[in-house]
């Protein structure tokens, strides 16, 4: 199974603040774990929502808002794609991320990615073709 973990905001990274080298190298190091297990297909952190934009869809208008949002806990600070047997094994993973000392609190939050079969019969083999021709895009353009 395929996971997102969502590492949630917090004040210090929606001030902007940068991990310290020693919270680097020990990422980097889980970064390698998660490699050697076959379990990180993708991972990022992002920039505080100063830097970024909202865009909230009302009566089919488009509007734009732009950051800082409030509410540092709810928001995203960065995200792992990892595959999974389980949730369990998901929640092991999760509880070995680093986090920096004197931070606090901190959250993670892992949800389920949707797969094909998840869809039932509304994924037609049509809508499954037009999938498969997309992901084998996005690989091609990756490598």
């Amino acid at each position: 199974m395929r996971v997102m973990v969502i590492v949630k905001g917090t004040a210090r990274s929606e001030a902007g603040e940068l991990p310290s080298e020693r919270l680097l190298a020990e990422m980097g190091r889980f970064n390698e774990e998660l490699m050697a297990a076959g379990v990180l297909l993708a991972g990022e952190g992002l920039h505080p929502s100063s830097k970024g934009r909202r865009v909230p869809f009302s009566d089919g208008q488009a509007t734009v808002v732009s950051g800082p949002f409030p509410l540092p806990d709810e928001l995203v600070a960065g995200y792992w794609l990892w595959q999974v047997p389980s949730m369990d094994e998901a929640v092991e993973w999760a509880q070995r991320i680093p986090h920096p000392e004197g931070e606090g609190d901190g959250v993670v939050e892992i949800r389920p990615v949707f797969e094909a079969e998840d869809f039932g019969e509304a994924f037609t083999p049509e809508l499954r073709a037009q999938e498969e021709r997309l992901r084998a895009q996005l690989e091609a353009s990756t490598e």
